[in-house]
Parts: structure tokens; sequence; C-alpha cells
């Protein structure tokens, strides 16, 4: 891995561990900023790291809020992982229209369908719609952002 590739991949995981920091509490979710700058990440880093930024981001995120789900932040963290190159592989592809839906959808309701068998329907029917506004935020923030980001860098991996 190139030096420069790899101080991306440190500075976007920090990015998110900060973003992690900013909890907005929903119900029984909170709001957090930890996915936005692996979103963004997707610009300049191949899929596999992007959503490695993703997954680093929700683990700090997670153990800055003491780990509520204990170990159950380790499946979150590869549905994190899986969320962010799939949005990843859709911007190589040019699907950009499409990315933020698939974005949105995977994050709020596709990855909290295991939490309906894993803990109880109640479980996934109350966080469901604070995952979803969790998402839409980051993923809004990010669209902001990102068209002044694309012209700072090209892809490095």
């Amino acid at each position: 891995m190139k030096t420069k590739t790899l101080a991306l991949t440190a500075l976007f995981i920090s990015l998110a561990a900060i973003g992690g920091l900013l909890k907005i509490p929903v119900g029984i979710a909170s709001i957090a900023f930890d996915s936005m700058p692996a979103l963004i990440a997707a610009l300049f880093l191949s899929a596999p790291l992007a959503g490695t930024v993703a997954a680093a981001g929700h683990l700090l995120s997670a153990m800055l809020g003491g780990f509520p789900l204990g170990p159950f932040h380790f499946l979150i963290t590869f549905e994190m992982f899986a969320v962010v190159w799939l949005f990843a592989k859709m911007s190589e592809h040019g699907w950009n229209k499409l990315r933020w839906p698939a974005f949105v959808i995977g994050n709020g309701i596709i990855a909290t369908i295991p939490f309906y068998f894993l803990l109880s329907p109640a479980f996934f029917y109350a966080s469901v719609p604070g995952l979803l506004l969790a998402a839409a935020i980051n993923a809004g923030v990010a669209a902001v952002v990102m068209p002044f980001m694309f012209r700072v860098g090209e892809k490095v991996s």
C-alpha cells in the first residue's frame, strides 16, 4: 500500500472517529456522523478501503458510546463495511443517483433485519426510524460536501 493511500485512509478513519463523537439521541438509537467520512472516502479510496473506514468508524463510535449492543457491534461493523463498499462500487460504475438510496436503505433498514431475529421485533421497529434518519443525515451531509471535494484529488487506490 502506498504511503499516500495509507495516510488518506488514516485521515478518513480519524474523521469518522470525530464524527462518532457527535451523537444525537433518537429513541433507542443515536445519530452519529461516523459514516459520512466513509462516504466521502469513496471519492478517493478503493471500495474495500472506504468500507474499512466505515467499519473502523463504527467500532470507534461504538467504543466511545460504551458498546451498548455488546458483541453485536461486530456484526454492525461488517454491515457498515458492506454498505459503504456497495456505495463505493456504485460510485465507481457511475450509478451516482442510485448510490444514495442504496446507502440509506441498506444502512437504515437492511442492516437492521438480523436484529429482528437476534434481539426482537420490537427492537427492530424501534430502531429503524432513528437509523433511517441517521443514514439520511449522513448521506445528506456527504452529498453536500462531495461536490466540493471532487476536485481536491484523484482516487489513490
